[in-house]
């Protein structure tokens, strides 16, 4: 297992059937929109949106971590990680561990404030994982989303 290293648009791919697996595995196998072509347009055009890191065993992509930049107002400059993905078949060998440096590492050198992610309350194993790492798992906050069709019936009652 090598050490994790920034994605290539050529990984889009791979990173996509992670997405899913992960989407599956959150029993919500449908609710994933994006394409492999937005993936690439989103994380390598001229303002790319987000950083992958991706971790290989054997010249495959069995592990991602998908980061972009947030703002506090309480703290400032924060890094959001929006999924760390583990193939199912090689969770366990170290490669969550190896991804969530790679991410704090990356986080300290642009000196953020904080790194921030959800956690499905269900997840156990995830907690007790990042539990183990001095995460603090916010457990009286509820993530608040507000979807595409939320957006729009939002914007008709105005």
């Amino acid at each position: 297992m090598n050490q994790p290293r920034l994605a290539r648009i050529e990984d889009m791919p791979r990173v996509l059937e992670l997405i899913q697996e992960l989407a599956t595995f959150e029993k919500e196998e449908d609710a994933v929109e994006i394409s492999k072509s937005d993936l690439e347009n989103d994380g390598f055009g001229d303002q790319p949106k987000f950083i992958c890191f991706v971790s290989e065993i054997e010249n495959t992509i069995e592990g991602i971590a998908l980061v972009y930049p947030r703002y506090s107002t309480w703290k400032g400059e924060i890094l959001h990680l929006e999924d760390l993905i583990v193939s199912e078949k090689c969770r366990g060998k170290g490669i969550g561990s190896l991804l969530l440096d790679t991410v704090v590492k990356y986080g300290e050198e642009l000196g953020v404030k904080r790194i921030s992610w959800e956690v499905l309350d269900w997840n156990e194993p995830a907690i007790t994982f990042y539990e183990s790492k001095g995460a603090d798992v916010k457990r009286d906050w509820n993530v608040v989303h507000l979807d595409e069709k939320g957006i729009k019936n939002y914007l008709t009652q105005l």
